[in-house]
């Protein structure tokens, strides 16, 4: 049976250190890999400061840490839905209405509460 053995006549773009423990890659950066740097750097270069994205509303703002923001909305969100279903149990009847007259007469199919 042959063992394998690889192809010498290649030029290799790794250079070995002298007791062969690592391989170090001596190819060049590739014009892509740089193109992609040079990208990335200008877009950081134009990034908008944390203040701006606050005024647009694309980050949270506020005193509480970061860590914090998310349970923050979801207790104000909480406090919304339950200051709204305070007022509506505060809400009159629309029987009420009608005997005040604010309300004309209406029965429960054409849009009164039942």
């Amino acid at each position: 049976m042959a063992t394998y053995q690889p192809p010498t006549d290649r030029t290799p773009s790794t250079t070995t250190t002298e007791n062969n423990d690592a391989t170090v890659d001596t190819a060049p950066i590739t014009t892509n890999t740089l193109e992609r740097r040079n990208s990335l750097e200008k877009g950081l270069a134009h990034r908008p400061e944390k203040e701006e994205l606050v005024e647009r509303n694309i980050l949270a703002g506020g005193p509480a840490a970061p860590a914090l923001q998310e349970k923050q909305r979801e207790l104000e969100k909480h406090m919304r839905a339950d200051s709204l279903e305070k007022q509506l149990s505060n809400r009159p009847k629309p029987e009420d209405l009608v005997k005040e007259g604010i309300l004309n007469g209406l029965s429960s199919k054409e849009g009164g509460r039942g």
